[in-house]
C-alpha cells in the first residue's frame, strides 16, 4: 500500500485513512485502489469488530476525484471505464464489509468522497460538513453502481434533486436526505465516530454480522430458502449468546469472542 491510505489498529478496531491533507484528500486512482484492497485484506480478520473510514486532517473527508489527473487517467471512454471499475471495486469492498463500518465526516463530503462515504453502514458529520455531487459541472456521469447506491440511500426522488441541481448542501439537509446518520459539533467527530465503534465492539460481532448479512440480503427480492430463515437461530448455538445471556441474569458484562 502506499502512503496515500494509511491504516491503524487499536485492538478490535481498525481506522483506514484518506491520507492526501494538503489536496483535502481528493482521491486518485491509487487511493481507490487502495482502499479496495484494505477492506478486501480485513475482510477476513475474525478479530476485527468495526472500521472507521476517514480523511486526514480535519478538512475534509474527501472533496471528490482528483480532477488534476483527468489528463492522463480518465480523458477518454476506455480510461473512464477502467477507472470506474476500480471505483466500484472499493465501493463493493466498503459496501459488503462483513464488519460494522463508520464513517467520520470532517468537512467536505462531495463526489467521490460521499459515494465511499455512503457505502458504510453508520455515518457521522460535523455541523458544518458539506455534501453534493456536482458532477454535472464538469459533465461527468455517475455510473449504475454509483447512482444504485445513492438511490439506496435517499430514495430516486432525491437521488435526482441531487444530481441534477449539482447543489452543495449542508449536515442538516443531508441528514434529513438520509444520507447521514447523525450531526455532531466539528470538534466531536472522531470523539463520536470512535465512541459508536466502542460501542459495536462491545457487542456480539457475530450477530453484528449476520445482522449486515440478513440486512443485505433482504434488499435481494428472490424469496429467502427455507436455510435462510433458519440461519438467525444460529445464534442460540454459539458460545457468545450462552455468555450474554448469563451475564444479563448475572448483571455483569459479558465478555464475547466471537465464537
Amino acid at each position: 500500500m502506499s502512503a496515500l491510505v494509511v491504516l491503524e489498529r487499536s485492538d478490535e478496531i481498525v481506522t483506514v485513512i484518506l491520507n492526501r491533507p494538503e489536496r483535502l484528500n481528493a482521491l486518485t486512482r491509487e487511493m481507490w485502489h487502495d482502499v479496495g484492497t484494505i477492506f478486501a485484506a480485513l475482510e477476513p480478520d475474525d478479530g476485527l469488530r468495526c472500521v472507521i473510514l476517514r480523511g486526514a486532517g480535519n478538512k475534509a473527508f474527501a472533496p471528490g476525484a482528483d480532477i488534476a489527473e483527468f489528463a492522463e487517467r480518465r480523458s477518454n471512454r476506455m480510461q473512464a471505464r477502467d477507472y470506474g471499475g476500480v471505483m466500484h471495486r472499493a465501493m463493493a469492498a466498503v459496501g459488503e464489509c462483513r464488519h460494522p463500518t463508520v464513517a467520520a465526516i470532517e468537512g467536505i463530503c462531495v463526489g467521490g468522497g460521499l459515494e465511499l462515504a455512503m457505502m458504510c453502514d453508520i455515518r457521522i458529520c460535523g455541523e458544518s460538513s458539506r455534501f453534493g455531487v456536482p458532477v454535472n459541472r464538469i459533465g461527468v456521469t455517475m455510473a449504475y453502481p454509483e447512482i444504485g447506491a445513492l438511490i439506496e440511500r435517499v430514495g430516486r426522488q432525491v437521488a435526482l434533486e441531487i444530481l441534477l441541481e449539482g447543489r452543495i448542501f449542508g449536515a442538516t439537509e443531508a441528514l434529513a436526505k438520509g444520507l447521514v446518520s447523525r450531526i455532531v459539533p466539528d470538534d466531536k467527530v472522531l470523539e463520536e465516530a470512535f465512541a459508536a465503534a466502542n460501542r459495536i465492539a462491545a457487542g456480539a460481532p457475530l450477530v453484528n454480522r449476520w445482522h449486515k448479512k440478513f440486512a443485505r440480503r433482504l434488499m435481494d427480492p428472490r424469496p429467502l430458502s427455507g436455510d435462510e430463515r433458519d440461519e438467525p437461530y444460529l445464534t442460540f448455538d454459539t458460545d457468545d449468546f450462552r455468555a450474554g445471556y448469563q451475564a444479563f441474569l448475572a448483571k455483569t458484562t459479558a465478555v464475547f469472542r466471537g465464537k
